[in-house]
């Protein structure tokens, strides 16, 4: 059973030695180290990145985000055992396989610990570059609600839930508040289409027009990746969620790169395929931690509804989730990732002591 112990769920806490205030998300914490520090370790490590390229500690926790909420469990579990690690294990595995396809590097240059990353300094195209190979979650319930355009896309008749579509669709949304686009709000995760990215390359953080097939075509070429080695496993890569950036190389070269993460079960919707063999969907991936809260509440409109997030928030704050659901999906995590990844998944049983001593020990980065 999950243990709070062994649940790294406070992650912004290192003596790890920066200059700036920790950032910290739903899930990760970065810590940007002085030019000083990046210098030394590029020099130190012969990391592959320009000799003044900014680097940053990424840690990632073990808390468990659904719904733009954070959920805990009973007894004082604050997230998920195993989780952390297997994001990062996944992401590295197929970060690796991109490399070996000769797609596009990432932002990741050293893994210290499983649940660390040194990353170097990118500038983020501002576009969740989301792509689907079959009809299901939001998608669906907007197209049975009548809906038929998607980013610009429209789709045909009469298709059922859950069905594979004609063609992979990439489906983009706005990273951010982006303020001044023709047609687009100045909202988060608002959907755009290629037309959008084309006649406003710029303010989409492209370095040109021609980067936009670039990424489609990173995207569309990676997707195939995952699809086919999950495919070897009797797994269906259903959908996912890319987001790219730029770096400059150790030879001064600008280049368009993947980051945050890819193909995990946190960005990607993952079915097994026996049992969609047999008619059915199981979920191996935070999906099904999502299909869990909506059936676990009395009003999933609290969940689905943008207007109503004060009560969502009230909801995560105030409901510890049971034992069981989080070992669920502890389980859930830790299989799948052993599935891509080939072998044991490593999950700490002192994190936060572990992380510390290997930063300390073959870094030198803590007070």
């Amino acid at each position: 059973m999950c243990s709070a112990y062994n649940v790294l769920a406070v992650n912004d806490d290192l003596p790890i030695a920066i200059d700036l205030p920790v950032h910290s998300g739903k899930v990760r914490s970065v810590y940007w180290l002085s030019a000083k520090q990046s210098a030394r370790l590029i020099a130190d490590k012969g990391y592959n990145v320009a000799p003044d390229a900014p680097l940053a500690i990424m840690v990632i926790s073990d808390r468990i985000s659904a719904f733009d909420c954070i959920w805990h469990g009973e007894g004082g579990l604050q997230g998920v055992q195993g989780k952390g690690a297997a994001l990062n294990a996944v992401a590295n595995h197929w970060f690796a396989r991109f490399r070996e396809h000769g797609l596009a590097d990432s932002h990741i240059v050293d893994t210290p610990h499983p649940l660390v990353w040194i990353v170097q300094k990118a500038k983020p195209v501002m576009v969740e570059a989301i792509a689907r190979q079959y009809i299901t979650g939001s998608m669906w319930r907007a197209y049975a609600n009548g809906e038929r355009e998607f980013c610009g896309i429209t789709l045909p008749e009469a298709l059922q839930q859950d069905q594979c579509l004609p063609e992979l669709l990439i489906t983009p949304s706005t990273k951010g508040i982006l303020k001044g686009i023709p047609n687009v709000p100045e909202a988060d995760d608002v959907n755009i289409t290629r037309a959008d990215l084309a006649a406003n390359y710029k303010a989409f953080n492209f370095a040109a027009p021609a980067d936009i097939n670039q990424y489609e075509t990173l995207l569309r070429e990676g997707f195939a990746v995952i699809s086919k080695d999950l495919a070897a496993q009797d797994q269906v890569f259903v959908d996912t969620k890319f987001e790219f950036g730029y770096v400059t190389d150790a030879q001064g070269q600008e280049k368009l790169i993947y980051m945050d993460e890819v193909g995990t079960p946190d960005s990607s919707r993952i079915w097994d395929g026996a049992a969609l063999r047999d008619g059915k969907v199981v979920e191996n991936s935070k999906e099904g931690f999502r299909q869990f809260l909506l059936n676990h509440f009395d009003d999933a409109d609290v969940l689905l509804n943008k207007q109503r997030m004060d009560e969502r928030t009230a909801l995560a704050r105030d409901n510890a989730l049971p034992l069981e659901a989080m070992q669920e999906i502890s389980d859930t995590y830790i299989g799948i990732a052993e599935k891509i990844i080939g072998r044991k998944l490593v999950v700490s049983q002192q994190p936060k002591e572990e992380i510390i001593d290997v930063l300390n020990q073959d870094y030198g980065l803590i007070r």
